[in-house]
């Protein structure tokens, strides 16, 4: 019952969006010079479920955002940032982003790290001809077209970076327990585990997907383990992790775990000891090498005390990366963004995630990084780069 108020709610949300009109024919007017004041919006959840990755992005934005301000960088402009919370819920973030483009006076968005909600999100944006920038939110139909782009590539694009730690490892066989819950570890799990096995002429003994309303693992941990596996592999989405790897420890497993993204963050801490053991690839750690990376992470811990997680970083190089868009088209109206987007996607940077760093197919690609959790911490095993 929940799911069908849910639904309609949803295509009432869409429907009024669809029938707006002219509402949506907004945003700044075309100029030839930045006004004093450039609005930015960040449409994120900071409630909710996935409320810590929303409340790290927002600190690599309001990060850079405080940077270009300091600095001057848009040479007397400067840009003001709203932050306003999805609750992480995408009918509400389907009204946010109407509410954005009915105001008027709103140049660019940075969207959701939500799949969920960025799927809303990102056909309005385009009807509308706002430009909205993304991180994490990895599903396909994110990026819906000229006015969409998602600082975070595909995790299957990085997760070869695994590939020199499964060979290190000896193992001659895999075993693989994912959840069905979301599309992107489904892929890994069915997908890109899978071939890069076939490559390194490893065995897959079992593949078992799990419901997302699993909560006890034990049995489809024994149907992997029952297969004789030298390694397993558990790819599920925040909270599950710990619970999988404590039951999988309880099993009798005490070798290493391959893992994905999910995992980071500190959402392995309830596991304790159990969760030591597990690797995953990921596409920025704060003890990366670069020298644009370690000053962002200086700047960071400076600012909140901690150490930032990659939403963070993803964060951080977008917000510059639309000041270099207000830069170069000199004007705030959207169209004009929007293609200053494409002449700046093309230049090289420095930034969070790395060095010579390039935006492709709206996108930025990285290498990635491999990441073990240990008691003291997410410890960096090696950097793909390197390898």
């Amino acid at each position: 019952m929940m799911k069908k108020k849910h639904t309609a709610l949803l295509a009432a949300t869409l429907l009024t969006a669809s029938a707006c009109g002219s509402v949506y024919e907004g945003g700044p007017a075309p100029t030839d010079s930045l006004p004093d004041t450039i609005r930015v919006v960040s449409i994120n959840p900071t409630t909710g479920v996935v409320a810590f990755v929303g409340d790290s992005a927002n600190k690599g934005y309001q990060l850079a955002v405080d940077q270009i301000n300091d600095e001057d960088f848009l040479e007397g402009s400067t840009i003001e940032l709203d932050l306003v919370d999805t609750k992480s819920e995408p009918q509400t973030a389907a009204l946010e982003i109407n509410r954005v483009t009915a105001g008027g006076d709103v140049s660019a968005v940075f969207g959701s790290v939500s799949s969920n909600e960025a799927l809303t999100m990102s056909p309005l944006a385009e009807r509308a001809g706002l430009p909205v920038l993304y991180t994490q939110a990895g599903s396909h139909g994110v990026i819906a077209g000229d006015y969409t782009w998602r600082a975070t590539p595909l995790m299957r694009e990085y997760y070869p970076a695994l590939r020199q730690y499964i060979e290190e490892s000896g193992a001659e066989s895999i075993g693989i327990l994912y959840t069905e819950a979301t599309p992107t570890l489904q892929d890994i799990g069915t997908n890109t585990l899978p071939e890069m096995a076939e490559e390194l002429g490893i065995e897959i003994t079992t593949t078992v997907g799990t419901q997302a309303t699993t909560q006890d693992f034990s049995a489809p941990i024994n149907q992997v383990l029952g297969s004789e596996p030298d390694l397993v592999a558990v790819l599920l989405v925040g909270a599950a992790n710990p619970t999988a790897m404590g039951q999988l420890r309880q099993a009798g497993y005490d070798g290493p775990v391959l893992g994905n993204p999910g995992a980071s963050g500190g959402s392995l801490d309830p596991a304790g000891d159990d969760g030591e053991g597990m690797v995953w690839p990921i596409n920025f750690h704060h003890d990366m090498t670069a020298p644009s990376t370690q000053e962002f992470v200086e700047a960071y811990r400076e600012e909140f005390g901690e150490n930032p997680l990659s939403y963070a970083a993803e964060a951080y190089d977008t917000a510059w990366t639309l000041a270099r868009a207000f830069k170069h088209a000199q004007s705030a109206d959207r169209e004009s963004v929007k293609d200053a987007l494409v002449a700046v996607a093309e230049e090289e940077f420095d930034g969070a995630l790395g060095s010579d760093l390039t935006w492709r197919d709206q996108q930025i690609p990285v290498p990635g990084v491999v990441v073990e959790y240990r008691r003291e911490g997410e410890t960096l095993v090696y950097e793909a780069a390197e390898s």
